[in-house]
């Protein structure tokens, strides 16, 4: 194995000046670094990282503990997009500041999460994400205290510094420009009850219409799937009936995610009803694989996976510099709403 000492005597110079070369911390003559570099080229010498890091305390590594991988093909139900997305987002941010990115995978296991953290710890990452696969509290294992973390899709008691998805906002924004564009007698087909995202969105919803002069009506508020394992249809066709049984039915039905809504898309269908001339339809998390293929295509509201990977990895880089508050509550990042044809505008239709 060629060593710095092996460079050294090919380009004629002391180990100090390979040293300096490939580290760049102090000056070196042009034709010096030429001999040096061309030394390296024809030795085929790699510098080791591991020598590296123990002089300058700097790995340049930062440990990613995720199910993605495992889970991608299966996590929708809950999730309604796969967390692949947010590491998408933090492999490119974290590319773009030479760092690299260590995935380990949980295999949907939490038991497993206490050791890869332990493992890249002892590797000296300078840093960990954790992401979780759909909005809700985690509770981590104790970290040593110099340990830089962020959360994304999650947030615990702690006040781990956390980037989670706005899901009041985005629900507001959505209703919002449904009700701009006429419709009074909005609809909100809700995910699980269990999740932290159907109570959000729920007060998003709540808010839009308050905002515009709408009265809120319970009587328009369902239930699309009373478990995140289990999403069931028939629940979902027991819900349209009784909606469309009041006396004033809705012209619009909000459902919690775009995988809901492609499932009221058969429903409705099934039951005689056509989409969007009878009822509009429209989504939350713009999964493109559904939103641009239904049709009509699906009008929803972005999920902002990407933009949270790239803001997690902000933090988490601020940290490792020493710029960032290591506590506080969570920041939210909120999607924008993505206008498609399953909604009427009713205004240019009166």
């Amino acid at each position: 194995m060629t060593t710095i000492y092996d460079v050294a005597k090919a380009a004629s110079v002391s180990p100090k000046t390979v040293s300096r070369v490939l580290n760049g911390d102090a000056p070196v003559k042009a034709e010096t670094r030429d001999a040096v570099e061309e030394a390296i080229r024809l030795l085929g010498y790699v510098p080791s990282s591991a020598a590296r890091t123990m002089r300058s305390n700097r790995s340049g590594l930062v440990g990613l503990v995720t199910g993605a991988i495992s889970l991608a093909p299966q996590s929708t139900d809950v999730a309604g997009l796969p967390e692949i997305f947010i590491v998408q987002g933090i492999q490119r941010s974290m590319e773009l500041f030479g760092m690299t990115l260590l995935i380990s995978d949980t295999g949907g296991r939490s038991e497993r999460v206490p050791p890869l953290i332990r493992t890249f710890t002892e590797h000296r990452v300078e840093g960990l994400i954790y992401v979780a696969s759909h909005h809700q509290s985690v509770v981590l294992p104790d970290l040593p205290q110099s340990t830089r973390l962020v959360l994304v899709n999650c947030f615990d008691d702690r006040q781990t510094p956390a980037v989670v998805p706005d899901d009041r906002e985005g629900q507001r924004r959505l209703v919002r420009e449904i009700a701009a564009r006429g419709h009074t007698r909005i609809a909100y087909l809700s995910l699980s009850p269990s999740l932290v995202a159907t109570t959000l969105r729920k007060e998003g919803y709540r808010t839009a219409l308050d905002e515009a002069g709408l009265p809120y009506d319970p009587d328009l508020v369902a239930v699309g799937e009373t478990s995140a394992d289990d999403p069931s249809s028939e629940i979902m066709r027991q819900e349209v009936e009784r909606l469309f049984s009041l006396a004033e039915p809705p012209s619009v039905i909000c459902c919690g995610n775009d995988r809901m809504a492609m499932r009221l898309y058969g429903v409705l269908r099934s039951s005689g009803y056509e989409v969007p001339r009878q009822v509009s339809v429209a989504g939350y998390d713009d999964y493109r694989l559904i939103t641009e293929t239904l049709f009509p295509p699906l009008t929803t509201v972005e999920l902002p996976y990407v933009a949270m990977g790239e803001r997690g990895s902000d933090r988490l880089l601020s940290l490792i510099g020493g710029s960032d508050p290591a506590q506080g509550d969570p920041e939210r990042i909120a999607g924008d709403v993505v206008w498609r044809d399953s909604v009427v505008d009713r205004t240019r239709h009166s």
